[in-house]
């Protein structure tokens, strides 16, 4: 069953796609992402397979890893995005709903496994009217395999610990974003903050 030396079977499969519903889960939790918001996943197979990453690939791990994050996209409705590797300048696969939403332009190249990699050449197939674009600012990612994900993220980047700190062989990384906090001694970051009494009164500007 796998494209590599015969290591990868239906449990490992089993047990990727399980591990990767509770990581992406705590991350949607942790980073209270909602409908319509981005996810980016990076991800190196060969790395989820104990190899250096580019040397590996698996398609069979890449549709484990999706089947994970697609298990949670139904329960919440962000739209996965997918990291190609260098080979295309780490350029993203999502559905063309997602790039229209967020006025992203699509470029021309289809991702496979040699030049996008495993992951990305599957999520390019088996997502609804999938497209690739350069760019995008997502409001969480998740990374399988130290594949750098932070190129497109949002200011500011919080880094959330999984309590599943690997996928396979390959180490994980997740982070949500939040809005910078402007201001200095006087500034308010809560609503029910915004009245305070006792605090004399003054005006700015």
């Amino acid at each position: 069953m796998s494209d590599v030396d015969g290591v990868f079977d239906s449990r490992q499969a089993s047990v990727i796609e399980q591990a990767v519903q509770t990581i992406v889960s705590e991350l949607v939790a942790a980073g209270s992402i909602k409908r319509g918001q981005l996810v980016v996943v990076g991800c190196s197979t060969s790395e989820v397979l104990g190899k250096r990453i580019g040397t590996s690939g698996t398609t069979d791990a890449a549709a484990a890893i999706f089947a994970g994050v697609e298990a949670v996209r139904q329960q919440v409705g962000f739209y996965p995005v997918y990291q190609c590797c260098e080979h295309l300048n780490r350029a993203l696969v999502l559905e063309r709903e997602a790039a229209e939403r967020y006025g992203l332009d699509e470029v021309a190249a289809v991702p496979v496994p040699k030049a996008g990699g495993s992951m990305a050449a599957h999520a390019y197939r088996h997502l609804n009217d999938a497209v690739l674009v350069e760019s995008v600012r997502a409001h969480a990612g998740v990374d399988i395999g130290d594949t750098f994900i932070g190129m497109h993220l949002r200011a500011v980047a919080v880094p959330v610990r999984p309590t599943i700190r690997s996928i396979g062989q390959a180490h994980v990384t997740m982070a949500y974003s939040r809005p910078k906090l402007i201001g200095g001694a006087r500034a308010v970051y809560t609503l029910d903050q915004s009245v305070e009494p006792n605090r004399p009164s003054s005006t700015c500007e």
